[in-house]
């Protein structure tokens, strides 16, 4: 049973795990930012690789001493290399390099859209097993929306995506505007507790069309100006039932388009089981629409709790685990990419064309 310890530091959190057997979580740490971008609404680059400069050796160690383990003990270490913010993701990686050549230990890197698809293999109640392959794997967070065939964690496919903004993005955006502070998603989530989503008509963007594709920037747009217009009619504020019927009616109409998605990719695929993963997974109502979906359809449907939604080493090191399993090592000139496609591994049989 393979001892993996995992690092991730794609955005503005930095984690590290430790998972025996690419299930069992014995240690995971995540060090926030929240703190840090709160002021700015949204992720600032540089903030982000300098605090994880600061805290990765400590975050790395603690992970350890957590799991009852030292490195020497530890088989492979796996670490994000991409997609990301590329400072971000060089603080992770030079580090993993590091430990990987002080310790003549494997290195594995891994695809952070992979990870989080395999987060939902590692969300299980008491002596339920992981959730078997193949399954429709639901990405929504900041950075990604989209849609993936999961048939291994080795041979995962696109089926559609966002073609502008992520569906996280636009919550952040839209909580931003509104002043409800950091991190957006969550913000909205909360305040549209209070609302009606059947307030305002807006758009469903790209929900009649056929296919998977999906778009949210137009959404965004239409949400802005609502915000301007009320604020108009309300002297410059917006009253708190204003507020909150205004963040259902935007919740509603995005989990209205990804659930109408992941219905198609359902019935293209055939599959009988389902993962929503990623930051926004963790939105009340999204889990609450694709719980339903589950049942009304007759599969089975996993997401993962909350601390393992967002960004966490925990899932980095699920993925490694496979890797190290198969034999596909990748070598210390291992490089970080900000995009890369699903599927695109770094090893040391890899072309040098196709890195």
């Amino acid at each position: 049973m393979p001892l993996i310890l995992g690092i991730e530091s794609s955005c503005d959190d930095l984690a590290a795990a430790v998972v025996r057997d690419g299930s069992q979580i014995l240690s995971s740490l995540v060090h926030s930012q929240d703190a840090v971008h709160a002021p700015y609404g949204g992720v600032v680059p540089e903030l982000a690789s300098r605090d994880h400069v600061l805290h990765v050796h400590d975050t790395v160690r603690l992970a350890l001493d957590r799991a009852g383990c030292g490195l020497e003990q530890i088989d492979a270490i796996g670490v994000t290399s991409g997609p990301g913010l590329i400072g971000s993701l060089l603080v992770g990686l030079c580090f993993a390099k590091s430990l990987a050549f002080r310790s003549g230990k494997p290195l594995l890197a891994v695809h952070h859209i992979e990870g989080h698809l395999a987060s939902a293999r590692l969300a299980r109640e008491g002596d339920q097993a992981p959730l078997e392959l193949p399954y429709l794997g639901v990405v929504v967070s900041g950075g990604h929306t989209a849609l993936y065939q999961v048939e291994s964690l080795a041979k995962i496919e696109l089926l559609g995506q966002t073609r502008d903004d992520a569906a996280g993005e636009a919550f952040d955006k839209i909580a931003k505007r509104m002043g409800l502070g950091y991190p957006g998603g969550r913000e909205v989530d909360l305040c549209a507790k209070q609302g009606r989503g059947d307030a305002y008509a807006f758009p469903r963007p790209m929900l009649n069309r056929p296919g998977l594709e999906m778009s949210f920037s137009g959404l965004k747009t239409a949400v802005a100006l609502a915000i301007e217009r009320e604020e108009q009619a309300g002297g410059g504020a917006l009253p708190e039932p204003v507020r909150a019927d205004l963040c259902a009616s935007f919740q509603e109409a995005v989990v209205e388009v990804l659930l109408e998605k992941a219905s198609r990719a359902l019935d293209e695929t055939g599959y009988k089981r389902m993962a929503l993963v990623g930051g926004l997974a963790a939105n009340s109502r999204l889990r609450e629409g694709v719980a339903a979906l589950a049942e009304q359809r007759g599969i089975e449907c996993r997401y993962p709790p909350i601390a393992l939604c967002t960004d966490n080493a925990a899932m980095i090191a699920a993925v490694a685990d496979d890797m190290f399993v198969q034999k596909r090592l990748a070598s210390l000139g291992v490089e970080a990419f900000s995009r890369v496609p699903v599927g695109v591994h770094w090893s040391e049989s890899t072309p040098a064309a196709d890195r």
